[in-house]
């Protein structure tokens, strides 16, 4: 069991959230229910899921959370992209978070590969 508070990407993760939920203040009221709320759920997925993969007890567990996080990181960057390209956001107002983004997955994904059973897909047997 890791302390998820003492990570590096979990710290990352939550700066994430903050400057989605600023981000997403800009939204139009026709995008809370859709775009915000998705874009939001998918910020705090993602370090939600760091923490609850620090609390497994297999580093192969550990790993199937931490790539979840990373997947939302992939999700909220997709969202962002493409709120962009409807005309919501500026340039200037994405890249710092799309920037943020990028050093996440890369930060997480050295991560994973520091943890035995690293390359173990899912926990979860069919």
């Amino acid at each position: 069991m890791r302390d998820f508070r003492k990570l590096e990407i979990w710290h990352l993760a939550m700066e994430i959230v903050e400057m989605t939920y600023q981000l997403t203040k800009k939204l139009p009221k026709s995008e809370v229910f859709g775009l915000s709320s998705q874009m939001r759920k998918a910020a705090i997925s993602i370090p939600s899921n760091i923490a609850e993969g620090c609390s497994r007890k297999s580093n192969k567990e550990t790993t199937y959370f931490f790539r979840i996080s990373i997947g939302s990181s992939f999700e909220l960057e997709t969202q962002t992209i493409a709120a962009n390209r409807v005309g919501y956001f500026e340039n200037e107002e994405v890249e710092s978070i799309l920037w943020k983004l990028d050093l996440f997955q890369k930060k997480s994904n050295r991560f994973i590969q520091t943890l035995p059973i690293s390359s173990i897909k899912s926990p979860i047997k069919k």
